[in-house]
C-alpha cells in the first residue's frame, strides 16, 4: 500500500528533539517495517500557537493542499493519508482536506479531543481538528483516556486501540548493575513551560525531600526554560545536568543508571517510560495522564498520586534503599517493553488495524 505520512504538529525529520518527533519516526518506520511504501506527505506544522494565529496557518495550509494536489493530479495520488498527532493545537489541514479531495482513505493516530475547547477562543480550531477526527475510516489511540475523548466525536468502530511502543534500536540490553556506590537516578525530559515545567517543579520539590547521601541525580535534557530548571535545583549538590545529547548517548546513559524518574504531569504517555524500562530500569512517576499505560505499578515501577511531590520521594526512597527490589522491578520492566512493547509487535498490529479500516 503506497501510504502518505503526516505529522501536523511535527515532521519527524524535525531538527529539534521531542517524543513527539520520535513517535512520529516510529510510526514511519513501523509502516515500512510492515511492507507498506511510505512517503512524506508534507513538513508544514500546522502548529496553531494562539487563536489568532489559525487565520494564517488555514491559509499557509491551504496553498500546501493546492501544491500536493497538483502533485497527485500528475502522477497519482496515495493509497491511503496517515496522520499523526491531530489536536486542537496542530489540527490537521493538509491530509484530511488532500484524503477528502480525492476520495482515499484517512487515518489518524493519537488524535484527541478536548472537550473544554469545545468552546471559548479555541473552539474555531477544536471544530478543524474534530472535523478531521470524525472525517477518519479510523482513529488509532494509545490510550484509553484518548479514546474516550476521540469517542465524543466518531463512531466506537472507528476507533482502535494500540499500545505505545518503543524502537529499540541502539538500545542494547545492559549487563547487570552493580550495587556499589551512590543509587544512580536519572530523568530524560526538554525543558518547556507547562506540563513539562510542572513536572520539573514537583520533581525538584521531590528531590529536596530526600536524604542528602548515598544517591545522585542526572538531568538529561535541554530547552528555552534550561535557566528556570537550574534554579529549581540550584544547592543541591548530588544533581548533575547533562544538557541535551543524542539518542544513542541517552541509552547508554541508562545503561549506567538505576532507577528512572519523571513526575508525568499531565503526561501523554511518555516514550521515556518505554526506553527506560527497556534498559532494566524502575520507574518512579506519578499516576498523571497516560503514565499507567506504560508504567505497570508495583510491576515495573511505583506511581505516587498527581501532584503530590512527598509521596514521590518516599517511592524514590524505598527504590534506592532496596536494591533487591529494584533489580526485580528492573528485570520486570526491561520483559515487559522488550517482550510487550517492541515495534515488530506494535508494526503487525497497526498494519491488522489500517487493512481491516479500508478494505
Amino acid at each position: 500500500m503506497k501510504i502518505a505520512f503526516y505529522a501536523s504538529m511535527k515532521p519527524p525529520d524535525d531538527p529539534v528533539p521531542s517524543g513527539d518527533r520520535t513517535m512520529a519516526r516510529q510510526l514511519f518506520k513501523a509502516l515500512e517495517l510492515a511492507g507498506h511504501e511510505v512517503e512524506l506527505l508534507s513538513r508544514m506544522k500546522c502548529r496553531v500557537r494562539s487563536p489568532e494565529h489559525l487565520a494564517e496557518v488555514r491559509a499557509d495550509a491551504g496553498h500546501e493542499v493546492q501544491r500536493i494536489a497538483a502533485l497527485w493530479r500528475a502522477g497519482g495520488p496515495p493509497d491511503l493519508v496517515f496522520t499523526y498527532h491531530v489536536y486542537y493545537r496542530s489540527p490537521d489541514l493538509i491530509g484530511a482536506a488532500l484524503a477528502n479531495q480525492f476520495a482515499i482513505p484517512y487515518v489518524t493516530v493519537e488524535a484527541s479531543h478536548a472537550g473544554k475547547r469545545s468552546t471559548g477562543e479555541w473552539a474555531p480550531a477544536q471544530a478543524l481538528s474534530d472535523a478531521a477526527i470524525a472525517q477518519a475510516a479510523l482513529n488509532v489511540c494509545f490510550t484509553d483516556r484518548d479514546r474516550e475523548g476521540v469517542a465524543q466525536i466518531a463512531s466506537p468502530d472507528l476507533i482502535a486501540l494500540l499500545a505505545p511502543f518503543a524502537d529499540l534500536d541502539g538500545f542494547d540490553a545492559p549487563p547487570a548493575r552493580s550495587c556499589d556506590g551512590p543509587v544512580e537516578l536519572i530523568t530524560v525530559a526538554m525543558m518547556l513551560k507547562g506540563a513539562k515545567m510542572e513536572s520539573w517543579r514537583l520533581l525538584a520539590d521531590a528531590i529536596r525531600r530526600l536524604k542528602p547521601d548515598g544517591w545522585r541525580l542526572l538531568l538529561v535534557g535541554d530547552g528555552p526554560l534550561r535557566g528556570e530548571v537550574e534554579k529549581l535545583f540550584s544547592g543541591i549538590g548530588q544533581v548533575r545536568f547533562a544538557g541535551q545529547v543524542d539518542r544513542h548517548s541517552v541509552a547508554g546513559l541508562l545503561a549506567r543508571s538505576d532507577v528512572f524518574v519523571w513526575p508525568g504531569w499531565r503526561e501523554a504517555f511518555g516514550l521515556a517510560y518505554l526506553e527506560a524500562q527497556a534498559m532494566g530500569l524502575p520507574v518512579v512517576a506519578m499516576d498523571s495522564g497516560g503514565v499507567a499505560d506504560v508504567v505497570r505499578d508495583g510491576e515495573t515501577g511505583l506511581l505516587s498520586p498527581p501532584g503530590d511531590a512527598a509521596a514521590l520521594a518516599a517511592s524514590l526512597e524505598r527504590l534506592m534503599g532496596d536494591a533487591d527490589l529494584r533489580r526485580k522491578m528492573g528485570g520486570k520492566a526491561m520483559q515487559f517493553v522488550r517482550g510487550e512493547r517492541n515495534l515488530p509487535l506494535a508494526s503487525a498490529a497497526l498494519d491488522t488495524l489500517i487493512r481491516r479500516a479500508v478494505s
